[in-house]
């Protein structure tokens, strides 16, 4: 009953987070391209093995009258860990921080994906092979045995994932996660000791359904943790690649009106009668100090994604069509379509005549058109 309880959750957990992951990689990687973003892919993959893996078993034991704990189900149950492990190596280069690699991310990076797997299938397969073939017509050897084959790399996993989530959060300034971080660490030891341990030795300090329990709750706590930490390292991921983007915008911007105030002291002192010259260049250099101190202004400011839709819509139509047309194209009302506008003027700050202008040119100068769901043709 434990097994099958284990088994129901974490495909329905599972196969649900997979699901939401994998839409949100999409969203993310028409916006972006960066190494984070393939972080995610296979962070979901990671996630979708072992609800795939969940899945394939309640189906053999409840329709096909597979025990639990035939040698088949063991078999595949190290196949979908041995696949979990291959996908959070491939996503641990993907966890962004200032510090050094730890040694098994270095050797991770030192192959492509392609190579990478071709060498870690390689590898585990010919040791699959020879397990595989001593412990199938032997009765003798119990799932212990078997379970040997993917101890050593789940716990290489483990200690690797942990220094990586930790020097991450500690480059966010999140330190507080480091007992999540290491309480993931020991939930995943204790679950992989559990699957070696044999019941004749457990039998002598804990009855055999406790025993079964205590599997299933660190196995469970662990994949959910385990989520819940790529959750939020997910969500630091978008909220640092905003500030990046606005930030580069901010130091190329400060860089041209450094560049500009130069050329205006040489022209100064090498001929004061370049007068136009001079007014030319100070125009512009009053034009980037405005654009300078609307990206100041613009990084503190805060948009909803509605908000940042409604604005990259106009900013795509706002010429071509009316506030109506624009609110029947996004399939909202006009009143609602006008509430956002509203709030958003109230954010920029922005009054007066020529308000839907302002908009405009704010959604253009500040890189909002992507946002865009609608098309002006």
């Amino acid at each position: 009953m434990y097994a099958h309880i284990e088994s129901t959750v974490t495909a329905i957990v599972c196969l649900v987070t997979a699901f939401v992951i994998q839409r949100i990689y999409e969203k993310e990687r028409k916006q972006q391209n960066r190494i984070t973003i393939s972080g995610i892919k296979w962070f979901g993959l990671a996630i979708f093995s072992w609800g795939i893996g969940a899945f394939v078993t309640l189906l053999s034991s409840n329709y096909f009258d597979f025990s639990t704990s035939s040698k088949w189900l063991i078999y595949w149950s190290v196949c979908i860990s041995l696949i979990n492990s291959l996908f959070i190596l491939l996503s641990l280069p993907s966890i962004e921080h200032q510090k050094q690699r730890n040694m098994i991310v270095r050797m991770v990076q030192r192959f492509s994906v392609k190579e990478f797997i071709m060498l870690f299938c390689g590898v585990f397969s010919m040791i699959a092979f020879v397990f595989i073939a001593t412990s199938f017509r032997n009765q003798d050897i119990n799932n212990s045995f078997i379970w040997l084959i993917d101890i050593p790399i789940s716990l290489v996993v483990a200690l690797a994932l942990l220094f990586e989530l930790n020097k991450a959060f500690t480059s966010r300034n999140m330190k507080f996660m480091y007992l999540p971080c290491f309480s993931l660490f020991i939930l995943i030891v204790i679950a992989v000791s559990h699957r070696i341990i044999p019941y004749e030795m457990v039998q002598e300090y804990i009855s055999l359904p406790n025993w079964s329990l205590l599997g299933i709750i660190t196995a469970l706590s662990f994949k959910f943790i385990f989520i819940l930490l790529f959750s939020i390292l997910l969500y630091s991921w978008k909220f640092l690649s905003e500030k990046e983007q606005q930030q580069s915008k901010f130091v190329l911007l400060e860089t041209e009106r450094n560049t500009l105030q130069l050329e205006i002291e040489k022209l100064k002192v090498a001929n004061e009668s370049h007068i136009d010259t001079i007014q030319s260049l100070t125009k512009k250099l009053d034009r980037k100090k405005k654009k300078v101190a609307q990206l100041k202004e613009a990084s503190k400011t805060e948009l909803s994604d509605r908000q940042k839709e409604v604005l990259a819509n106009l900013g795509v139509c706002g010429a071509k069509k009316s506030y109506t047309e624009i609110a029947e194209a996004m399939h909202i009302s006009v009143d609602g379509f006008q509430a956002h506008i509203y709030q958003i003027k109230k954010i920029l700050k922005i009054s007066g005549t020529g308000g839907k202008e302002q908009l405009i040119s704010y959604a253009t100068e500040n890189d909002l058109l992507q946002f865009a769901t609608i098309d002006c043709a």
